[in-house]
């Protein structure tokens, strides 16, 4: 069934005003008790919860702490976020993953200074121009950091407010969206918005989850239309899940007198500027044949003849729906040759060096192994 094909479905309407005066009394006084003791809220200024929202998207609060103190203690300001080297940026931000949020917040942080004088923009539309800002970003910062009266709607609060009124739609289609947002800014009340805001992602995150909700637990339960009828396991409904697509790579560890070779990654690539080890799909399985393999594509990507050597490591992991598995090979630089097409930005490092260039997960792993072998 294709999205016109969708049958059409009753949407339910939004709860009234005493509903909604009892949720927020409810809500907040959990909160007042149950608030985890997060570092962005303790810092309570406006980069400190623009910096903690880039960073909290896609990723949970547990692995953000220790990234957000590291890179706050290292940038402490937009001037200094501004005036970073973009590498140095990413090198903080290594390990927490999808890397165009820190590109784009270095982007925007620039963006502040040379267009609004070192202060995020107040206004919505303003705020939402910048590189890597949407509606919920811009309505969290805005709330938390300015305690203006803005809804938000982010994975944690779009569960939680499906449930309340047990919307049995797709909550992603138009139809739904605009019943969330509605819902969203129908709950705000007229002070302290911004905890209450939190207040709404804390509860989805930490009682409303995606699977055995804590209804038990829930401030709010006597208030959820999902709980009343059993239908929390069942809203929001499950989206369909694409299987996951296999993928063998290798990636060429190159030395050259003590030195092994960094590539940066181009624009419209995984891992957009980070630095990387010459890597790419294999499909030889034979050792003869995958090593005519490695170096042919070695050559094609690096214009370099290489020597393949041995099989270091072999790194399983997923990137999206990929399910990759990487193989490691040592190799020896023979000679550069002349004519080829242009190739990425390359560096010759020492083992010492390769910890000043950010670098993938995987990356930073075989780092390890060839500092170790070049050491040795």
């Amino acid at each position: 069934m294709t999205r016109t094909d969708r049958p059409t479905v009753s949407l339910p309407a939004l709860p009234d005003a005493r509903w909604r005066q009892r949720f927020r009394r409810r809500l907040r006084h959990w909160y007042t008790v149950h608030a985890r003791d997060l570092p962005w809220r303790r810092a309570g200024h406006p980069y400190a919860v623009w910096v903690s929202e880039i960073m909290l998207q896609q990723t949970q609060a547990a692995t953000v702490t220790a990234y957000f103190e590291r890179f706050t203690r290292e940038l402490p300001t937009i001037e200094a976020l501004a005036q970073a080297d973009e590498q140095d940026v990413l090198r903080l931000w290594e390990g927490l993953g999808y890397y165009r949020r820190a590109r784009q917040l270095h982007r925007a942080a620039q963006v502040v200074m040379q267009q609004h004088a070192g202060e995020l923009p107040r206004d919505p539309e303003q705020l939402r121009r910048l590189p890597g800002i949407g509606r919920y970003t811009a309505g969290a910062v805005l709330s938390i950091a300015f305690d203006m009266r803005v809804p938000i709607l982010e994975a944690n609060t779009l569960r939680l407010f499906s449930r309340l009124l047990a919307l049995a739609d797709d909550p992603a289609v138009a139809s739904s969206q605009q019943l969330l947002w509605a819902m969203a800014e129908a709950v705000l009340p007229q002070r302290d918005v911004g905890a209450f805001n939190q207040a709404l992602m804390e509860l989805g995150s930490e009682v409303c989850l995606v699977r055995n909700p804590r209804c038990d637990d829930c401030p709010v339960a006597p208030l959820c239309r999902a709980n009343a009828r059993g239908l929390q396991a069942e809203i929001p409904p499950p989206k369909p899940q694409r299987p996951a697509e296999a993928v063998r790579e290798a990636a060429v560890l190159i030395c050259r007198r003590g030195r092994v070779l960094l590539m940066r990654c181009p624009e419209g690539q995984r891992w957009a500027g980070l630095w990387d080890f010459p890597r790419f799909p294999v499909r030889c399985t034979r050792p003869a044949a995958l090593k005519r393999e490695l170096a042919e594509k070695a050559r094609k990507l690096t214009a370099m003849t290489i020597e393949p050597g041995r099989h270091l490591t072999t790194i399983k992991h997923g990137v999206t729906r990929f399910r990759i598995t990487l193989e490691g090979y040592a190799a020896q630089y023979v000679a550069q040759l002349d004519g080829q097409a242009d190739v990425a930005e390359t560096k010759w490092l020492l083992p010492v060096e390769l910890d000043d260039y950010p670098l993938s997960t995987t990356g930073r792993k075989l780092s390890r192994l060839v500092a170790e072998a070049l050491r040795r």
